[in-house]
């Protein structure tokens, strides 16, 4: 099991954090932001891979913001596949 944190940018949240199993993702947590939103993303998303988690949350953006919670999980997930691999 791979542990990652990310630092999130432009975002109510400040930080994610989660564990790889290969490219399967366990454990998310996010620090600050949303509260119910950010305790239901981890419950959906549990057990997905990368690259499904990427498909479906690249892209999303809050408001007039560039980005989202679920935009920043998806690019922490692949940084942190690749990370895992580097280590590996």
């Amino acid at each position: 099991m791979f542990h990652y944190d990310y630092v999130t940018e432009n975002t109510c949240s400040q930080l994610i954090s989660f564990d790889l199993d290969g490219d399967v993702v366990h454990n998310v947590k996010f620090m600050g932001g949303c509260n119910g939103n950010l305790k239901a993303i981890p419950l959906l998303i549990e057990g997905w891979t990368v690259e499904q988690i990427a498909e479906k949350l690249s892209g999303v953006i809050c408001g007039r913001r560039p980005t989202s919670c679920a935009d920043q999980l998806a690019r922490a997930v692949r940084l942190g596949y690749e990370a895992s691999k580097k280590t590996s």
